[in-house]
């Protein structure tokens, strides 16, 4: 890099008082907002994800680590495989799984939990660019979940991408009001 083409930006010193921005400090997010405002959006922040021979307590540290509820699960080569949650690891699946013989609670393992891909409900990208946050508050409603994955068309490799996630959590905080748990039995 020949940084003589480069111009640098001047320096200033903080002023005696500063706050932290944080993302809802911006435009406040309302129903009509575009549905983008309240994605987490993979072309701007990784994807969190762990593989399927994790332990389930290694999903749940993640989870706390990274602070999120939902793991992508994926494949050495960094295919999805599923999904995992918080409500997989913490819920009563696990000890569903105990009673059904499956091992021990220290024997399982992210696959014993995730929902494989072909059981994902997914949207489309190019239809979320056209929603807004009402909308997607009345998908998330409409099936029953909590999350709900984004799929993009395909890129330049002709290789279909997961864009991003909604979150009902984080829609809630976003919005300023306390939506109720979407989760269905099914």
């Amino acid at each position: 890099m020949n940084i003589s083409t480069f111009k640098p930006l001047a320096a200033h010193r903080a002023p005696g008082t500063l706050h932290i921005q944080s993302p809802e400090d911006g435009a406040p997010v309302t129903e009509q907002s575009a549905a983008t405002e309240v994605m987490t959006d993979f072309a701007r922040v990784n994807a969190v994800t762990i593989r399927p021979q994790a332990s389930l307590f290694q999903a749940n540290e993640t989870m706390i680590a990274q602070g999120v509820r939902l793991l992508l699960v994926t494949s050495e080569d960094g295919k999805l495989m599923g999904i995992v949650s918080t409500r997989d690891t913490l819920g009563e699946r696990p000890m569903q799984l105990l009673h059904q013989g499956k091992g021990n609670l220290f024997e399982l393992k992210v696959s014993d939990l995730m929902h494989a891909l072909t059981d994902i409900d997914m949207l489309d990208f190019d239809e979320v660019r056209h929603a807004n946050v009402g909308d997607m508050v009345a998908t998330l409603r409409r099936l029953g979940q909590q999350h709900v994955l984004v799929m993009a068309p395909q890129g330049a490799d002709g290789q279909a991408r997961v864009r991003g996630v909604f979150s009902a959590t984080r829609i809630s905080r976003q919005l300023g009001i306390d939506l109720k748990p979407f989760q269905t039995a099914r």
